[in-house]
């Protein structure tokens, strides 16, 4: 019988500890959002180089490629 509670203990933690962690990502990408095309200028001009809009799409893509 304590295997049991011990089984049902596990589930539910592992249910609570989902949900939590589900709700803390949420909370952090709205305080931090992900990268987007004004970074990627900022970035490029700091670099030296002046970005066309084809460079700053490329870009764009394979970064949404890795997230």
């Amino acid at each position: 019988m304590d295997i049991v509670y011990i089984l049902i203990g596990l589930v539910i933690g592992a249910i609570l500890g989902f949900f939590l962690a589900r709700f803390y990502m949420k909370k952090y990408l709205k305080k931090n959002p992900p990268i987007n095309e004004q970074m990627i200028k900022a970035m490029m001009m700091q670099m030296g180089r002046t970005p066309s809009q084809k460079q700053v799409n490329q870009m764009m893509k394979s970064m949404s490629k890795y997230m």
